[in-house]
């Protein structure tokens, strides 16, 4: 009796798809939300609290709103024809696959929508379980997902959004899951994320001021120009350093929060950067150093909560 051999293109069909959904998600930009959560729990864990079970699961809800605001970016943004025009760095234009007509418009929505809906059981649960004062927090949080590209960026609040969106609210909500209450700590140690997630949409937008005019969004960039924002971003990178030695001289910061000035020379590259801004092709790097210097500041900043206890 003949074997029958199983064809290997089923399985290679799943691997191209997984390949193009991975990167429609933008799987590299998950990084911050675990930086973040990371930040978030490690101040609640110098502080006696810490449940796993708690820290996975407002992870996995971070994350899902993470991959359902990027997504929603991408097709609100072929639909307005931002990517049609946008020439794309490894950290602006897009992921490039709606353009490309990898997937369906229709199914990149209802699969960032379906992320979004995911999500909402997580935080109701954390909302009845740990008290109401997370609600507005998880409402803002909303917001941010749902009307960032649409209606935010057009407002004059796409950078302001993202400081807070996607800086502040995940550590106080990573904070606030575990204790259950906010401290002043934990919302001193958020302002600084805050700014550097400001600074990265901020310097992100800088390739795409002609195709954001398509979708009649209002960035810092296409609003002051170029040269203003990059003075904006200057003064974003020396607050956040600014801010974490002055509350670590008053005593609400630990000394070991210190370990995040450690960034300041990337922090200081990145800048001379933007203040020189002349093409794409020389720019990629500054933005591959932005986005380093978010994360490496992060995670210092939150090794700094950790080492603290001895």
């Amino acid at each position: 009796m003949a074997r029958v051999v199983p064809s290997v293109e089923p399985m290679g069909t799943v691997r191209s798809k997984t390949r193009i959904w991975l990167k429609e998600i933008r799987a590299k930009f998950l990084v911050g939300s675990v930086a973040l959560a990371f930040l978030g729990t490690s101040i609640a864990w110098r502080d006696g609290f810490f449940s796993l079970r708690y820290a996975v699961l407002g992870f996995i809800g971070l994350v899902l709103w993470h991959i359902s605001i990027q997504v929603l970016n991408d097709y609100f943004d072929y639909r307005s024809g931002v990517d049609l025009k946008t020439q794309r760095t490894p950290f602006s234009g897009g992921s490039g696959v709606l353009p490309a007509h990898l997937l369906k418009p229709r199914s990149v929505l209802k699969f960032a929508l379906v992320c979004f809906a995911l999500a909402v059981p997580i935080w109701t649960y954390f909302v009845i379980a740990k008290g109401l004062l997370l609600l507005p927090l998880v409402g803002l949080g909303a917001v941010c997902v749902l009307l960032y590209t649409p209606v935010l960026t057009r407002w004059r609040l796409a950078e302001i959004s993202s400081g807070i969106g996607l800086g502040i609210l995940p550590i106080l909500m990573s904070y606030f899951i575990q204790t259950g209450e906010y401290t002043t700590e934990a919302v001193v140690a958020s302002i600084p994320c805050g700014i550097l997630l400001f600074n990265v949409h901020l310097l992100n937008e800088f390739p795409d001021v002609e195709a954001d005019k398509v979708g009649k969004r209002k960035t810092i960039p296409i609003v002051l120009g170029r040269v203003k924002a990059s003075w904006i971003y200057l003064a974003g990178a020396l607050t956040v350093y600014v801010w974490v030695v002055a509350w670590v001289a008053v005593g609400v910061m630990p000394l070991t929060a210190l370990l995040s000035i450690v960034t300041i020379p990337l922090a200081l590259w990145t800048t001379r950067g933007a203040l020189s801004y002349k093409d794409k092709v020389i720019f990629t790097p500054i933005l591959w150093a932005n986005s380093l210097c978010l994360i490496f500041t992060l995670a210092l900043l939150a090794s700094g909560y950790l080492l603290s206890q001895y």
